[in-house]
């Protein structure tokens, strides 16, 4: 084989495994999506907290109680600003531990742009309702892998 085919083979896998992947998270695979979840939990989010929260940061950080376990938590998110409160994007829906542990607790406290504040009322909505508070960017990744989801939450 020369090197050329194997390159061609490797990137086919590749998009063939990308393309899959998609698929899977449009179509909600639990499966997959509690793959990617704990691949998340264990790997990305300890990194993603390093700066979550602060002024300029990708990410916020919501401070969550656990329903059973009572233990703290805190999740990195993505978060926009609406009026007086702010609405996350849920690309694994609303069983994310972290959304049924706001809900369950009608609230919760939030790192977001270098301000810390307490939630309340979190609700779950759909996309038409919050789509457009998102950048552009965000609102085609939320297409591309089929987020209907949100979670929006108001000031103390």
């Amino acid at each position: 084989m020369t090197v050329l085919v194997i390159v061609a083979w490797v990137v086919g896998v590749v998009a063939v495994l990308g393309l899959a992947f998609l698929v899977t998270m449009r179509t909600k695979v639990r499966l997959v999506q509690d793959l990617v979840r704990r691949m998340n939990r264990r790997v990305l989010n300890p990194r993603q907290l390093r700066t979550a929260g602060s002024v300029g940061a990708y990410a916020s950080v919501v401070h969550h109680t656990g329903r059973s376990s009572g233990a703290a938590y805190r999740t990195p998110v993505v978060a926009v600003a609406h009026g007086q409160g702010l609405v996350v994007a849920l690309p694994y829906g609303p069983r994310a531990d972290w959304v049924r542990n706001v809900l369950a607790a009608g609230g919760a406290t939030v790192d977001h742009d270098g301000e810390s504040f307490q939630v309340t009322r979190p609700e779950l909505v759909s996309g038409p309702e919050v789509e457009d508070l998102f950048d552009p960017g965000e609102r085609r990744a939320h297409r591309l892998f089929g987020v209907t989801d949100f979670l929006r939450m108001r000031r103390a």
